[in-house]
């Protein structure tokens, strides 16, 4: 009695965590479908934030010779003032 329980119990651990998988990469694959966008109040426009965003905003701080400092922890008026020189450096595709 008692070894049945055991071989049901490690059964039921077997189940749980061939179902728990598929369940793991499906939400890795849709957070790799995830869009950010950011909202520019000063020019009342969106704008997506990808790989592409991310070169232009280091390259911006390169620019202004500063240590890197994400976006969403820089003060408004910093980034007010990074929208504004993204808008006069667009992407040259």
């Amino acid at each position: 009695m008692q070894r049945t329980n055991l071989v049901l119990g490690g059964l039921c651990l077997v189940a749980a965590l061939a179902i728990s998988g598929p369940l793991v990469a499906t939400t890795a694959a849709q957070e790799a479908n995830l869009q950010v966008r950011v909202y520019d109040s000063h020019h009342r426009d969106y704008h997506n934030w990808d790989d592409r965003e991310d070169r232009a905003y280091r390259n911006y701080q390169e620019g202004r010779h500063e240590s890197y400092v994400a976006y969403e922890h820089r003060k408004h008026r910093y980034q007010e003032h990074y929208w504004n020189w993204r808008h006069s450096h667009p992407d040259r595709d």
